[in-house]
């Protein structure tokens, strides 16, 4: 093992950080690990609250001639769950960890842009909030989660319904767009010495294509909601038939977003996966260079398969085909990943804990949605499936058994990194089963419902269809995911306190999150590593870990990084043997210190401010604004609009005027 430099204090927590408590403080973060903690909890919310959705769904679909819902109720539930479980649940799940790991992972201090980084969530926030209160007054969206015009259009959807839903969209573009362009920036500009993109984490790989799509496909949503926004507020006619509209304008522009977007939802699943598999294998990832431009090869193609959505619209022989086509092609580079997660177990050491369960459970239930989803790019298969239930059970199987199953064993690894705790793996266990059991019992059964021809967003059906036994089998599934998810919020909370204590790096991971405190201090790393390998910490103290990769591609095995020995939760050294006194050994000086500030140690430091928050309500007050224009209230709207304005622009420009960073 090549000679190591040494590291620079270790700090377990800095004090003045830790003291930073209060909702002020939260108010005027601009600390990534704090949004990203914001995101997380946020975003954990609507999860709950898109699972109450579909828990009234699910009871008012448990048997024919049910009435829990009324048609209009029914339609505004399952418009909102659709909405919420996509663009406020995992969407913004992501985006926790996103905010969180990108800079831990590539040796960085903070992100590019923090101020824009804590806009970015408060117009989530605000965004979500507005989406929201239309249940308040009775008018929350009804016109699905894909909106289809010209359905969507004054015609045949007055009242605010739509408007809430298209003006919130528009909000969380805004959002979405501000983080993108951040994270690209970050990534592209800010990673340590000597972390080239072939040595970035997984995760931080996966996020950065995401970025990538984020740019590239919200812009077209936009497009689409703009027009409908005009055909509502101002007479136009971009999706009016009668005045020579072509009537599959909207599914073009919705589609060509709504395909990459299946994989902006997907991706940092797959890159959560592909750091918990590799941890609790003991071993590097398998095939790294072909995980990574099979993800690019992901997103590219992504963005040619839209209309296998729309092979029921008549496109034709030529469409039908190219888009078949391609739609076979995308499994290609989705299988690469199975199977080199696959691979990685084989020969393992394998740790079954509660965030490896949820890996294996997502390759598996992932399997099932994307051999259904293969099932899909024949057209004349699809012309037998599309619009029924068994649609249903492939998305459900491809975005909770795929995202969420990777979400949940993302935050039991890195919950211990964000809180110094670890999360009770007997409660995680529960949590596990229940859920993977709850979801099969949920989704598998509606593949038969819809083989036997059960349609999509029906609210009610007759007996005697064979679709009794099936919807019941799905509403007690329900039952169980709710179960579930209630071990893992208690657990959550719980542990917060009562978890045992984690230590720098609990599971013996490889990655550069690993090497400093948990949680991390303010300033992250107190000297700025040098990296030469993708697994450093493996390569620091357990080198034969790495010996099958190419020296070429782990440089000298060197890392300058804080680290300190820790035992594991249940008082054993942890497998890799990060121990003070192994470490020196092996030539690695380790300072402990008592907990220096980022001003002690004289790192400049984003200064926080509120002007991010004021500047998204600001925004989102100028678009409220455009809700009166249906009330007949044009002055009150333009007045309302024009208050928004004034005061996001104001607190913009006091943004740009005020210096980012304190002089040390």
């Amino acid at each position: 093992m090549a000679t190591m430099a040494p590291a620079a204090a270790f700090t377990p927590q800095a004090e003045s950080y830790a003291g930073e408590s209060g909702l002020w403080a939260w108010l005027t973060t601009v600390d990534h690990k704090r949004i990203g903690t914001l995101y997380l909890f946020t975003s954990l919310f609507f999860f709950i609250v898109g699972g109450l959705e579909a828990g009234l769904i699910r009871l008012q679909l448990a048997g024919p001639n049910k009435h829990v819902l009324s048609a209009e109720a029914y339609n505004q539930m399952f418009t909102m769950h659709g909405t919420t479980m996509i663009f406020l649940a995992i969407m913004p799940l992501s985006a926790a960890f996103f905010n969180y790991l990108i800079p831990l992972q590539i040796g960085a201090r903070d992100v590019a842009f923090p101020r824009l980084n804590a806009f970015s969530y408060w117009v989530y926030l605000f965004g979500a909030l507005f989406m929201n209160f239309s249940w308040v007054i009775g008018a929350a969206p009804n016109g699905g989660w894909f909106g289809y015009a010209p359905l969507t259009t004054m015609a045949f959807s007055p009242g605010l319904n739509i408007d809430f839903w298209v003006l919130g969209l528009q909000i969380l573009g805004v959002s979405s767009l501000a983080a993108a362009f951040n994270f690209i920036t970050t990534i592209v500009n800010m990673r340590a010495p000597g972390m080239n993109l072939m040595r970035m984490g997984m995760f931080t790989w996966n996020a950065f294509v995401v970025q990538f799509l984020l740019v590239l496909a919200f812009p077209v949503i936009t497009i689409a909601l703009v027009f409908l926004q005009f055909d509502r507020f101002f007479g136009t006619n971009f999706y009016t038939i009668a005045a020579g509209a072509d009537p599959l304008l909207w599914q073009h522009l919705f589609w060509v977003f709504g395909h990459p977007e299946v994989y902006i939802l997907i991706l940092p699943a797959f890159g959560l996966v592909s750091e918990i598999i590799p941890a609790f294998s003991r071993k590097p990832i398998f095939g790294y260079p072909v995980m990574v431009y099979a993800t690019m090869l992901i997103a590219f193609l992504g963005f040619g398969v839209w209309a296998h959505h729309m092979f029921a619209v008549g496109m034709g022989p030529i469409g039908d085909t190219v888009f078949g086509v391609t739609t076979l092609l995308i499994a290609i580079p989705t299988g690469v990943k199975i199977f080199n997660w696959i691979f990685t177990m084989w020969g393992g050491s394998i740790r079954f804990t509660t965030a490896m369960k949820f890996a294996i459970g997502l390759v598996g239930l992932f399997t099932i949605g994307g051999i259904s989803g293969v099932m899909h790019a024949s057209p004349p298969a699809d012309l037998q499936q599309t619009d029924t239930y068994f649609i249903v059970a492939h998305f459900h199987y491809v975005l909770f058994g795929g995202s969420m199953m990777g979400i949940f064993g993302g935050i039991y690894f890195y919950y211990p990194k964000m809180t110094g705790r670890l999360l009770n793996e007997k409660l995680g266990s529960w949590h596990f089963w229940l859920t993977f059991i709850g979801m099969n019992l949920t989704f598998f059964p509606m593949h038969f419902s819809g083989l036997l021809g059960m349609p999509r967003r029906i609210y009610t059906y007759e007996p005697g269809q064979g679709w009794e036994a099936f919807n019941k089998l799905s509403t007690y599934g329900t039952g169980v995911l709710i179960l579930g998810t209630l071990f893992f919020v208690y657990n959550f909370f719980a542990s917060f306190k009562r978890g045992a204590i984690a230590g720098n790096d609990p599971w013996g991971a490889g990655t550069l999150e690993w090497s400093i405190s948990s949680p991390p201090p303010e300033y992250n790393f107190a000297r700025i590593p040098r990296v030469t390998s993708r697994y450093p910490m493996w390569d620091m103290k357990t080198p034969a870990l790495t010996a099958e990769v190419p020296h070429t591609q782990r440089g000298d095995s060197r890392l300058d990084v804080d680290v300190a020995g820790q035992h594991a939760a249940d008082g054993h050294p942890n497998p890799v043997g990060n121990e003070p006194k192994q470490l020196e050994e092996s030539g690695m000086h380790i300072e402990l210190a008592t907990g220096e500030s980022a001003k002690d140690l004289g790192i400049p430091m984003p200064n926080p401010t509120i002007k991010p928050l004021i500047c998204a309500f600001g925004m989102i007050m100028m678009f409220s604004g455009l809700l009166f224009i249906h009330e007949n209230k044009l002055p009150l709207a333009i007045a309302v609009m024009m208050g928004g304005a004034l005061i996001m622009t104001t607190s913009l420009y006091a943004w740009l005027l005020t210096p980012l960073e304190d002089a040390h």
